[in-house]
């Protein structure tokens, strides 16, 4: 796996486990991306941002500073689709 897809992975399960804390699978999917990321990718000190509808991923890698944005929409996308509604927020049949 990239980091990049590792990253949003990571924030997709991040944003769902926020919103639906009682959901041990999503809690434990949460878990597995960030000791992916800090054990194989060997990232520290990852924060993240919301602005402007991007979240800014920030992250310390090597020794460096390195940052990567997502779009807030892709983000959710996963949330909707667990709670069986489409980006727009309507049903899906």
């Amino acid at each position: 796996m990239k980091l990049a897809d590792a990253l949003f992975n990571w924030l997709q399960m991040k944003h769902v486990a926020e919103v639906r804390p009682d959901d041990q699978a999503a809690q434990e999917t949460y878990s597995f991306f960030e000791r992916m990321l800090k054990e194989d990718f060997k990232l520290e000190n990852i924060e993240v941002k919301m602005e402007d509808s991007m979240y800014t991923v920030y992250f310390v890698l090597e020794g460096e500073e390195q940052e990567k944005q997502f779009p807030a929409s892709s983000v959710h996308q996963l949330l909707h689709d667990i709670e069986g509604h489409d980006i727009e927020g309507t049903d899906r049949v």
